[in-house]
This record gives C-alpha cells, sequence and structure tokens, in this order.
C-alpha cells in the first residue's frame, strides 16, 4: 500500500517535528519555540549529544507508529545505535507518555523548555537511550546488544513485535554479528517477533561504515546468508523515502503475520525466513548541508554536533536557527507549544505507544515463579564431610522442576555448558532451543525448550537481559573463566539496575543470576586458559546496593543460594559453585541457617571450644573449604593444643563494613567472628586481593592473611593446582606456624614435614599422573555437627 498524499503530509509533518525536538535538546536551554530571534544566551554552554543518528531514529518511529495503529500491534522498540537519546526522548514527548511519568515536563511550551534544558545538562538526562527514557530497555551506551536484548523480548512473548534499529557502525561489532543467528531459536509458535531494521547511514564518529561499502548484492547475500529476507529502502527525498518505508514495513509485517499464522496452524514445521529492513539515507539528513565550507550531512562530520561554535561564531548561530526553522515549528506546535491536534492524533492511544507498552518497563508484568521447596532436594548429610555429592547436579534437579513449573516465563542460557555443568537433569523437562535442522543422532533439541545454548557469551547475556527486562526469569551458567566475555556487559546491567532504582516509575525486575562452574580450582584438565575467577573482582566493583557474590561450599547450601536468588529482585548474583564430586558438610537445616547468615563458625571443625581462638582459619569457595579443614585437621594432630577456629563465608559481601553494604557486618559482629588481634589465613577462592579490599578498614587487618589464586596454572592434577597457588592444606599450615611464634622449636619439625609432604604430593602426581589417595580420597575425620 502507497501512502496517501494526506497520510504522507502527517507523517512527514511528525518527522519534522521529532527532528526540531532532537535539535532543541542537543542546542537550546531557551526560546524554544523561536519566538524571538535566536542569541547565544538562548544556547547551552556545553554541546553534547548526536544528532547524526537521530533524524533516521524518528523516521523509523513514525512509521512504525502508523503501523501499529493500523494493524493494532503489540510493539515495542529497541534503539541500537549509540546516543540515539533525543529521537527516543523526543518522540516519548510527542507521544505523552513523557509528561505522564515527569508530569514537570509537562507538554506545552514550558515543558518543551525543560525537556531541552535538562538534555545532556548537568543534573539532566543522559544523551544515550537510557533508564531514564519511556519505552526503552537498551542502554545506548555501548554498541553490539540491541538485537540479541530485542530477541530475549521476543521470546515466550507470541503477540509482540519488536522493532530492532540497528545502528551500521554497531553491526561491525562481534555480538552484533552473532545475534543475526538469533533467528535459529525464535520459534513462530510460540515467540514473538524481531523486525531488525538495519540502518546504514554510511559512517561512525569519524570513518565509513563496512556494510554500507560494501556492494548492495554482497550485503544481501550477507543478510539473506544469515537467514532473513531483506527488503531495501533507499534515498534521501523525503517523500519517495516515506512512501518506500510505507510499503516495506507493510510487506515486512503481512509477511511476519504470514509466518506465524502458518507455524500456530500446524501448516509449516520449517524454519522461517523472517523478513528485515535495510535502510538506507544520509546521516544528519536534514541537518546543515555543509558548515564552514566543508560537507556535513551525509558524511561523519553530522555524528554529533554539526555546529559546534554556535555561541562564539555568527555565523553558526545564524546557521542553527535556519535549521531550526527549516522544520517550519509554527505549523507543528500550537500557541501553547503542545503538538498540533494533526500531530497528537497520529500515534496509537495508551499501552500501544511504544514509550508507554509495558513489556518496556517489566516489573510491571513479572510474576513471581513457582518454587517448589528446596529442601526436597537435600543431600542426607549425617557427619559433616564424610559423603561426596555433585553440587550442580543437585541444583540440576531442582532447576529441572522449576521449568516444570514454570514452562512459560523462565529460560536457561549458556554457552553450550549445560551439561558439561551437571544441570543435565533439565533435560528430562525440556529441550534446547533449536529451530534449525535436526539429525537423528540429536539429542534434547527442539523448538519449544527451556534451555537455550549458543557458543557465544554475548548472545546469552544479551537474551537473558531482554528476558529479564521485560519481566521474565532466568540463569545464565558459564564456565568461569570464560564469563569474562561479557564483563562490559555486565557492567551496562548492573548501571541499569542502578538507575531504574531511582526512578519511581521502573517497577523492579527479576535478578540476573550467573552460575559460574568448572571453575579455576577444577580446570586443572583444561589447563591455564581456563583458569581464572577473576569476574568476582569486576562485579565488586559496582554498586553494593545491587551486587551480591555467593560461595557456597557444597550442594545444601548451593541449593539454599539458589532458591534466595531465584526470589530475589533487581540484583546480579553471581554464584560460584563446583561441579565435581566434593564433600557435604551441613545437613540442610544447617544449610539454610548457614546461608541465611551469610557467614558463620563451625564449630566442629574448631578447637577453640567457644573461647577465644589461637589462630582464625577462614575459607569461601567449594575448594577452599577444603583444604581449609584438611589443615584444621593437621593442625589438630599436630599441636592438639592449639585453639582453631574455622570461619565459612558464603555471601562475600558480609566481609564488607555494613556501612558500604547492606549485607555486610557491623565492626562488632566482625570482630566477634575473626578477634582484633590474632592471626586470620583467609583460603579465598578467587585473587587474594579481592579479600583484602573489602575488608581493609576492618580491626585487626594487619592481621589478615589471604591464599588463593595467584596466576599459576597449568595442566595438572586438582590437587598439584592448589599447590601451585599455595593454597593447600600443608602451606596453609606452614603459615599458622609462621604466625604463632608461641608454637616454639617443635613447630619447626612440623613446618619442615609440611615441606616434605607438598614434595612428596607433587612427585606422586608426576609418576602417576594422579593425586596421592592420601589427598584425594581425604574426608573429615573427627565426625561432630553443628550445635
Amino acid at each position: 500500500m502507497t501512502l496517501a498524499d494526506d497520510e504522507l503530509r502527517r507523517i512527514d509533518a511528525y518527522w519534522r517535528a521529532a527532528n526540531y525536538l532532537s535539535v532543541g535538546q542537543i542546542y537550546l536551554r531557551a526560546n524554544p519555540l523561536l519566538r524571538e530571534p535566536l542569541t547565544r544566551d538562548h544556547i547551552k554552554p556545553r554541546l553534547l549529544g548526536h544528532w547524526g543518528t537521530s533524524p533516521g531514529l524518528n523516521l523509523c518511529y513514525v512509521h512504525l507508529n502508523r503501523v501499529i495503529k493500523e494493524r493494532d500491534l503489540n510493539m515495542m522498540y529497541v534503539m541500537g545505535p549509540g546516543h540515539g537519546g533525543p529521537a527516543a526522548v523526543a518522540n516519548a514527548w510527542l507521544e505523552g507518555t513523557y509528561s505522564e511519568v515527569y508530569p514537570p515536563v509537562s507538554r506545552d511550551a514550558a515543558g518543551m523548555a525543560r525537556l531541552f534544558r535538562q538534555f545532556s545538562f548537568p543534573g539532566g538526562v543522559p544523551s544515550h537511550v537510557a533508564p531514564e527514557t519511556p519505552g526503552s530497555i537498551h542502554e545506548g551506551g555501548e554498541l553490539g546488544y540491541s538485537l540479541a536484548h530485542a530477541y530475549g523480548a521476543a521470546f515466550d512473548n507470541p503477540d509482540l513485535i519488536v522493532a530492532c534499529i540497528v545502528g551500521d557502525g554497531e553491526a561491525e561489532t562481534g555480538p552484533l554479528a552473532a545475534s543475526w543467528h538469533s533467528t535459529k531459536f525464535l520459534d513462530p509458535v510460540a515467540d514473538g517477533a524481531v523486525l531488525p531494521i538495519l540502518h546504514l547511514n554510511g559512517y561512525k564518529i569519524a570513518n565509513p561504515t563496512v556494510l554500507a561499502r560494501i556492494p548492495e548484492s554482497e550485503l544481501v547475500s550477507l543478510l539473506e546468508g544469515y537467514g532473513h529476507r531483506p527488503i531495501i529502502v533507499s534515498g534521501d527525498e523525503p517523500a519517495d523515502v516515506h512512501r518506500r518505508l510505507a510499503d516495506a514495513l507493510d510487506d515486512a509485517l503481512t509477511d511476519i503475520a504470514r509466518i506465524q499464522a502458518a507455524a500456530r496452524g500446524g501448516e509449516s514445521t520449517e524454519r522461517p525466513r523472517w523478513p528485515m529492513i535495510v535502510l538506507r539515507t544520509p546521516k544528519g539528513w536534514t541537518g546543515p548541508r555543509e558548515v564552514d565550507g566543508v560537507p556535513v550531512e551525509g558524511t561523519w562530520r553530522s555524528h554529533q554536533v554539526p555546529l559546534g561554535r554556535v555561541r562564539e561564531d555568527p555565523e553558526h548561530l545564524a546557521a542553527l536557527e535556519a535549521w531550526l526553522r527549516s522544520y517550519r515549528p509554527e505549523e507543528l506546535f500550537d500557541e501553547d507549544g503542545r503538538p498540533v491536534p494533526e500531530l497528537r492524533a497520529l500515534p496509537p492511544e495508551g499501552n500501544r505507544r511504544m514509550s508507554a507498552n509495558p513489556h518496556a518497563n517489566g516489573g510491571l508484568l513479572l510474576r513471581d515463579l513457582t518454587l517448589r521447596d528446596f529442601r526436597e532436594y537435600a543431600v542426607p548429610v549425617d557427619k559433616p564431610g564424610t559423603t561426596f555429592s555433585e553440587a550442580t547436579r543437585v541444583l540440576g534437579g531442582f532447576l529441572r522442576d522449576v521449568i516444570a513449573d514454570n514452562p512459560d516465563d523462565f529460560r536457561i542460557m549458556g554457552p553450550d555448558e549445560t551439561a558439561s555443568n551437571r544441570l543435565s537433569a533439565v533435560f528430562d523437562e525440556t529441550d534446547r532451543v533449536w529451530e534449525a535442522e535436526r539429525l537423528p543422532t540429536d539429542e534434547h533439541l527442539g523448538p519449544h525448550g527451556r534451555v537455550m545454548e549458543v557458543l557465544s557469551e554475548h548472545l546469552c547475556q544479551g537474551w537473558l537481559e531482554g528476558y529479564l527486562l521485560t519481566g521474565r526469569h532466568g540463569l545464565f551458567n558459564s564456565y568461569e573463566a570464560f564469563i569474562h566475555i561479557v564483563d562490559s556487559m555486565f557492567n551496562q546491567h548492573a548501571k541499569w539496575l542502578y538507575v531504574t532504582r531511582r526512578l519511581p516509575w521502573r517497577r523492579p525486575i527479576a535478578s540476573l543470576n550467573y552460575l559460574l562452574s568448572s571453575h579455576v580450582w577444577r580446570q586443572d584438565h583444561n589447563g591455564f586458559t581456563h583458569q581464572d575467577p577473576g569476574f568476582l573482582d569486576v562485579v565488586v566493583n559496582k554498586k553494593s546496593e545491587i551486587v551480591r557474590v555467593y560461595l557456597p561450599p557444597d550442594a545444601n547450601t548451593l541449593l539454599s543460594v539458589a532458591d534466595h536468588c531465584l526470589h530475589s529482585r533487581d540484583y546480579v548474583n553471581v554464584v560460584v559453585a563446583g561441579k565435581q564430586p566434593a564433600l557435604t558438610y551441613l545437613p540442610m537445616e544447617e544449610a539454610v541457617l548457614h546461608c541465611a547468615r551469610g557467614i558463620g563458625i563451625w564449630d566442629w571443625a574448631g578447637t577453640d571450644t567457644g573461647g577465644d581462638p589461637d589462630v582464625v582459619l577462614a575459607c569461601a569457595g567449594d575448594i577452599p573449604t577444603l583444604e581449609t579443614l584438611a589443615a584444621a585437621d593437621l593442625l589438630r594432630q599436630y599441636f592438639p593444643e592449639l585453639r582453631v577456629r574455622v570461619v565459612n563465608v558464603v555471601d562475600l559481601m558480609r566481609l564488607q563494613p555494613d556501612t558500604e553494604h547492606p549485607h555486610g557486618l557491623s565492626d562488632a559482629e566482625y570482630d566477634a567472628l575473626f578477634t582484633t588481634d590474632k592471626p586470620v589465613i583467609f583460603a579465598f577462592h578467587g585473587y587474594p586481593y579481592l579479600i583484602h579490599r573489602l575488608a581493609y578498614r576492618r580491626h585487626g587487618h594487619d592481621h589478615l592473611h589471604v591464599r588463593g589464586y595467584k596466576e599459576e596454572g597449568t595442566t595438572t592434577t586438582p590437587f598439584d593446582m592448589v599447590m601451585m597457588n599455595d593454597l593447600d592444606r600443608f602451606h596453609l599450615v606452614m603459615d599458622v606456624i609462621d604466625r604463632l611464634p608461641q608454637l616454639g622449636g617443635r613447630a619447626a619439625y612440623v613446618r619442615q614435614q609440611m615441606v616434605d609432604r607438598r614434595l612428596q604430593a607433587r612427585a606422586y602426581t608426576r609418576e602417576h599422573g594422579e593425586d596421592h589417595p592420601d589427598v584425594a580420597n581425604w574426608v573429615w575425620p573427627h565426625g561432630g555437627g553443628l550445635s
């Protein structure tokens, strides 16, 4: 359907209004409707923002509004081009949503003045599509993740269409390149649809973009190879582009409806070739064609602020005024500064407005998970440290039933590691999502699965973020060393959560839950490249009200922690748990108490008998806990009179003061556990410095000595791995001896024995290729239990 002339005129007027508002946000702090000649006093002292991408975003937005209204679509947007904030804010204001969310920014002249002044202004709003922007689920500051977020939003939302504008600069990133494959995971029966709009305006900050400079036939072949049906729209004459884009959208949306109807009616089981649009328009379209004698429109020079010396150069000021007046604001806004009735009637109404779509404020739609009592999955523990279990395998049974009881709002994401991380029980209930070809030899592949695996951590993270931000729940399981691949994505999500907590209209969403297994101390078979616990350091850098780090020492504590995390809201929870057979320490009731405290004395493991200790052995993590207990056993053998206290840490943030983290211990609580003047030997899962960072203000910090991973590793045996990093039981005993001179001369003999036993253990591995049975089969020999 080609646009009728009067409809084209209304759409073009709306586009001009959005462009005018976008320019005004970048430049003006007063005189928003140009009711008087523009002067330097009307201009902001610092000109910040990005014009180049805004006209293309505005063009897409107004045309999407047309099809939403005509077809009564449930549609939301994701804007990939980095700092497209002016466009998103302009359209939210035109639709009225912005004024509903922020009443002082009213839809009139006074509100327009506030809208302009606040943009990239101290105390105002950022220049990108930020959490403050109604309708957004995507932080536009970092490029590469828009399409993954869009697909995450579409999963399990069968009536939702996500329009995703992909910038051609963003399209050069690895995550975006992988994201085109998301069609192989989109179920046309149970999921919604994503309509990618690849916007080729030709330039990044200072260079041309790759996809804009390759032949169109090559571009089409690339996109078809990804499995899409590209529809090309190009031009630089507004009326022609309006008509072509309208036709392209009608084509694409009719095709999406056809695909879904055929799949849902059982007429087609083949993977669809989903439509997408390639939109080629000039960068900075409708802006200054040239400035100071050099081209601007259609070049990289329009990327940010095309006229940069408006306050100093009268010619720039005049050019800005001419630019703003070229949109004919007197036709677009009435005497009170409100959009004229014709424009107010153009967008959809209520929740059909993309800036007001509830999916873009996912907490409005969030339902609590149905969770069975995790205690039902408990591993029996008669005596601490005498029986073995695989913690993540036990957790897999719990997650299997989470999937069974929440069939349309819980998913597990992971880079081909769900089975490797021992969560295989989930496949008793579900398949892996797979829309591509299937072979008879395949296992657990199907279109309706709840497990999503692709060998791209970026995609897993992006899908899950989009899923959570639109009101659902999930879990990301990964090898510990390679979760670093999404460090920056974690950063962006944590910042998003921090900001949304300060926006009353943004409702809380389900927490982002990481399960990190195949961890540093049990990657002895894969070697040095797979040995890195440093994600914890990255996480702890973020705001304390957002991040939580848990190191459950055994299967029962892992179940308790997992249940807590799945109930939580607006956090990033990082859980580190081993998948190999390991000792179990706490019966379920005691595990629940221990996890609720987050830290505690294991009196059955110590010998301080309720009094003051001579030394504190602290531990966090399953392998550090094992080595600490083995060290406590050795100390009982060699120094039975020594008063040893064993403290286990599940919730790492308990080590911070309560003034710095909501989970932090008060100084009095910390001192009661660790004392203020006794040596503390702390065996830690990660890099030792992190414990010092968390506890540096504590009394007795000078007595704190931390053992952990110190960047030593190779392909070796498990115990040799801990010896390489001086985390082993023998070294912990030596640390105690070195800090307790009162042990006297006999300590020298014991210390030498510890050195010898390390050497013997290493020699055994070199001869036999495995750890000595005394180490590999060690169990806690003393019995006991928590009081």
